[in-house]
C-alpha cells in the first residue's frame, strides 16, 4: 500500500478571490474558505485558521464534527448528499480514501504551499485498494475555480457508479438561491427562492443541456443583484445529463454538480476510469462579477474569437424548406450589398428533406433540389466576399430516411422497439463506432468539396429511452455526449479554421462543455425583440458576448406574431454576435437603408461590444432594461436602456451607468445608427437635436423620424453618473435607446 501523505494545506490566490484548501491528516481535500481574497498566510498562520474553522459538536451528534469535503463522504461522518455513490455488487458502498500525494502546479506539497493561480492535483487509495481518486482543483486567473475528479476501478470486480458529484463549501449568509428554468422559445428564465433545510436538485435527463436546465445555480446573501450581494455559483459544463443542488445539513451548506448517470450506464471493470466533467464555481460581490469571471475564463481559450467576426445572414426564416437558387442567389446578393459578411444555408438542402419528415441523417446535396450541387451558390457566394456556411443535424435521424431504413440498429433505444418520436426525429447512436465513422465520412466528404467556413450544429430532439440496441438497450446518454464531443474534436483536427455554432431548438445546447469545442451558441429559435432583451441579458450570466449568436429577424416575428420597428429589433441584436435572419427581397429600401447603417455602426463597434465587460443595471422598474458594455480600461462604453411594456413609467427613474472609472470624466451621447424610436421626448442634457446641420424642434422630432439625427449630450463624472444619474428619456414600449461614453479630454 502506498504511504499516506501527512497532509497539507494550500492557499490559493487571483483576481481577487482566495482558496483555503484543507488536505491535512490524509484526508480528501475540503475547501475553508472560497471567497474574498485573504492576506497571505505563514505556515502558522494557515494551520490556525484551519484549526479555527472546525466547529464545535452538536447535541446528540457525533463526537467529531463532519468534513464535508470536495467529494464528502460517511466515513466522515457526513450524513447529506455523498458525494461518490457506487458499489462492488452491493460492497463497498462508503469507500473511506486516504490521500497519498498532493502537488501544486506538479510540485509534491507536504504542509503549507501557496500560490498566484495554480492547479492542485490529489491522489487517493480506498481503504480496501480497491478504488483510486485523482481530485483536481484549479483556481484560473480570472478568479474562477473549478474541479473534476478521475475515478478508477484497481480491483478484478466490477464497480458500479452510479453518482459522482463535487461540491463547495458557502457560507451561513448565503441564503438566497438563483437558478433558471425555461422552454424551446424562451430559454433561461430567472427563479429565485430561499436555501432552506435540505436539499435544492435541479435534475435534467435530456441528454442535453436543456432550454429549461438550471444553467447556473448561485447562492447568496439576500437581494443579491448585478452590482451587489456576495454570491457563490456553480455550472457543470457538461452538454448531457446533469444536475446541480444547493444544501444545508445542519451547520454546513454546499453548492455542487455532476453528470447525472443512468441506471448501469457506467460499470467500471479492472483498469476502467471514469472522469467528471468540469464543475465550475464562481465568486463575486454582484452578478456581473460573478459572470465576468466566466467571461474571463472563455475569452482566454486557446482559439479564442475574434472581435472582428463576421455579421451573419442565416436563410431559415427567409426561406425555409423552400430552397430555389435563383432566390437564395438574390438574397446573397442582397445580404453583401446590405453588409454581411457570412452566409449560412440552413435546413433543406440534403436528401429527401423537403419539410421536417424525411431525409434527416442522408448527409448528401439533394440532386432534386440541387442538380448541379452547391457549387454556384458556394461560389457566388464567395464572390461577394462572403464566408459560406451549411447547416447540419448530424445527431438526428428521420424514420424515412436510407440511413434509418439501412440501418434501424443505429436509433437509440431501450427495447426493440423505437421510443417515441420528436420532431419527426429519433436519435443516431454515436457511441455505435459503425454509426459514428459514417457521419463523420459524410460530414468530411462535403467540407472535402465545398469551401465550407462554419458549420450550424444542430440538435433538435431530447434523448428518450437513450439506450444502446447492440448490448440490450443499455443506457447510452454518457457514451452519445463523449462521443459528439470527440466527432467535433476530430473535424476541427482537420479543418482547423472551421467555424462551428451550437445549436439545440434553439439554446437547449449552452454550456462551458460545448463551448470548448464551438465557436457560438444559438441563444434561440425565437428572434423576437422583446423576448430577446431578456434572454441575451441572462444568457451573458455564463457566456460573453461575442458568442451569443443575435439576429435581426423580419418586422413580424415568426414566433411569437408581434410587430418591431427595426430601431428596436437592431437596438436589442448588437449587443451579441450580430446577424440577419429575414427575406431581404420583402424589405422596403428604407428598410435596407437602416439595416445597412446599423451593420456599419456594428461593424465600427464590434471591438468595443464584443470586449468589453458586460454590465446589467438593477433599478426599480421591472419594464426598463438598462445593460452594456465598458471596455477593460474604461475609457469608453455603450450602454442601451430599451422599454419593453405599456407600464413603462412616465417620467422614467433616473439613468444610471456603472462600470465606469469614478474619477473621470465621460462625454454622454444619445445615438441613433437608424431612426429615432418611437414617441421619444429627448431630456434637456441631450441638448439641441439636428439633422443634417440643421437644428430641430423637439416637436417636429417626436412627429417624424429623422436618419440622421444627433445631440451634442453632455459630460458627467463616472462616480457621478453611477450614484446620481441623469434623466432619462421618454419612449413607447418595445423602443431602445443606445449611449455612447467616451472619457473626456
Amino acid at each position: 500500500m502506498p504511504t499516506e501523505n501527512p497532509g497539507a494545506i494550500l492557499h490559493l490566490t487571483a483576481a481577487g478571490v482566495s482558496v483555503l484548501i484543507d488536505a491535512t491528516d490524509g484526508q480528501l481535500p475540503a475547501i475553508v474558505h472560497w471567497g474574498e481574497q485573504l492576506p497571505a498566510f505563514t505556515a502558522e498562520e494557515a494551520r490556525t485558521m484551519v484549526a479555527a474553522s472546525i466547529p464545535v459538536t452538536g447535541s446528540s451528534t457525533i463526537d467529531i464534527p463532519p468534513r464535508p469535503g470536495l467529494l464528502p463522504g460517511q466515513d466522515s461522518g457526513w450524513l447529506g448528499r455523498p458525494g461518490l455513490r457506487g458499489s462492488f455488487d452491493g460492497m463497498g458502498w462508503s469507500p473511506k480514501f486516504r490521500v497519498h500525494t498532493v502537488t501544486l502546479n506538479g510540485l509534491p506539497v507536504i504542509g503549507f504551499a501557496s500560490a498566484e493561480t495554480g492547479r492542485v492535483l490529489v491522489t487517493a487509495i480506498d481503504d480496501m485498494e480497491r478504488l483510486q481518486l485523482e481530485l483536481t482543483l484549479e483556481l484560473l486567473p480570472g478568479g474562477l475555480m473549478r474541479s473534476r475528479v478521475k475515478l478508477t476501478n484497481v480491483h478484478r470486480s466490477t464497480y458500479a457508479l452510479e453518482d459522482l458529484s463535487l461540491s463547495f463549501p458557502i457560507p451561513a449568509e448565503a441564503t438566497e438561491l438563483l437558478d433558471f428554468a425555461g422552454s424551446h422559445n424562451f430559454e433561461r428564465v430567472p427563479q429565485r427562492g430561499t436555501l432552506r433545510t435540505g436539499t435544492h436538485l435541479r435534475e435534467n435527463r435530456k441528454g442535453r443541456t436543456g432550454s429549461d436546465s438550471a444553467f447556473i445555480l448561485h447562492a447568496g446573501t439576500p437581494g443579491f443583484g448585478f452590482g451587489n450581494g456576495e454570491i457563490w455559483a456553480v455550472h457543470t459544463a457538461w452538454s448531457g445529463n446533469h444536475h446541480h443542488f444547493a444544501e444545508r445539513f445542519f451547520g454546513d451548506q454546499l453548492i455542487g454538480g455532476g453528470e447525472l448517470l443512468l441506471p448501469g450506464e457506467v460499470r467500471l471493470g479492472l483498469g476502467d476510469s471514469y472522469q467528471s466533467p468540469w464543475i465550475y464555481a464562481s465568486y463575486g460581490t454582484g452578478l456581473d462579477a460573478v459572470a465576468r469571471r466566466f467571461h474571463a475564463h472563455v475569452r482566454s481559450r486557446p482559439s479564442p474569437v475574434s472581435a472582428d467576426r463576421p455579421v451573419t445572414l442565416n436563410v431559415w426564416e427567409a426561406f425555409y424548406f423552400d430552397h430555389e437558387e435563383e432566390k437564395l442567389i438574390d438574397l446573397a446578393e442582397r445580404a453583401a450589398l446590405a453588409g454581411v459578411e457570412r452566409y449560412v444555408l440552413d435546413d433543406g438542402w440534403f436528401g429527401s428533406r423537403r419539410d421536417d419528415t424525411s431525409g434527416l441523417g442522408d448527409w448528401v446535396v439533394s440532386p432534386d433540389v440541387w442538380p448541379g450541387g452547391l457549387h454556384l451558390l458556394v461560389d457566388r457566394v464567395h464572390e461577394l466576399g462572403m464566408q459560406f456556411g451549411l447547416w447540419f443535424e448530424p445527431e438526428m435521424v428521420n424514420p424515412d430516411s436510407d440511413l434509418a431504413r439501412d440501418h434501424p440498429e443505429w436509433i437509440m433505444a431501450a427495447r426493440n422497439d423505437w421510443p417515441v418520436e420528436s420532431r419527426n426525429q429519433q436519435v443516431l447512436n454515436l457511441g455505435i463506432p459503425e454509426a459514428y465513422e459514417h457521419v463523420k465520412k459524410q460530414i468530411l466528404a462535403l467540407l472535402a468539396e465545398y469551401k465550407l467556413d462554419y458549420i450550424k450544429w444542430d440538435h433538435n430532439r431530447d434523448l428518450i429511452e437513450a439506450g444502446n440496441q447492440l448490448n440490450g438497450g443499455r443506457p447510452g446518454v454518457h457514451q452519445q455526449t463523449q462521443a459528439f464531443y470527440a466527432l467535433l474534436e476530430e473535424i476541427r483536427l482537420l479543418h482547423p479554421d472551421l467555424e462551428i455554432e451550437s445549436c439545440s431548438s434553439g439554446g437547449a445546447r449552452v454550456d462551458l462543455g460545448v463551448l470548448e469545442h464551438t465557436d457560438r451558441v444559438w441563444v434561440s429559435d425565437n428572434i423576437d425583440p422583446h423576448d430577446r432583451q431578456s434572454m441575451l441579458r441572462w444568457t451573458t450570466q455564463l457566456l460573453p458576448p461575442e458568442y451569443l449568436g443575435s439576429h435581426i429577424a423580419s418586422g413580424r416575428s415568426h414566433t411569437t406574431g408581434r410587430q418591431h420597428d427595426l430601431a428596436f429589433r437592431a437596438g436589442t441584436a448588437v449587443f451579441g454576435h450580430l446577424g440577419v435572419e429575414w427575406d431581404l427581397a420583402t424589405a422596403t429600401q428604407d428598410e435596407l437603408d437602416i439595416l445597412g447603417q446599423w451593420i456599419s455602426f456594428y461593424k465600427r463597434e464590434r471591438g468595443l461590444l464584443l470586449t468589453g465587460n458586460v454590465i446589467r443595471m438593477d433599478g426599480p422598474d421591472s419594464n426598463v432594461v438598462v445593460h452594456g458594455v465598458v471596455s477593460p480600461d474604461r475609457s469608453e462604453a455603450i450602454f442601451a436602456q430599451a422599454a419593453l411594456d405599456s407600464l413603462y413609467p412616465h417620467p422614467a427613474s433616473r439613468l444610471r451607468f456603472r462600470g465606469l472609472d469614478a474619477e473621470a470624466r465621460y462625454h454622454v451621447v444619445p445615438v441613433f445608427p437608424g431612426n429615432t424610436p418611437s414617441g421619444l421626448v429627448p431630456p434637456q442634457w441631450w441638448g439641441q437635436p439636428t439633422a443634417s446641420g440643421a437644428l430641430i424642434e423637439p416637436v417636429a422630432l417626436r412627429a417624424s423620424a429623422h436618419n440622421d439625427v444627433s445631440f451634442p449630450g453632455a459630460v458627467f463624472a463616472g462616480r457621478s453618473l453611477e450614484n446620481v444619474g441623469v434623466a432619462s428619456p421618454r419612449i413607447h414600449p418595445d423602443q431602445v435607446v443606445l449611449y455612447r461614453l467616451s472619457k473626456a479630454a
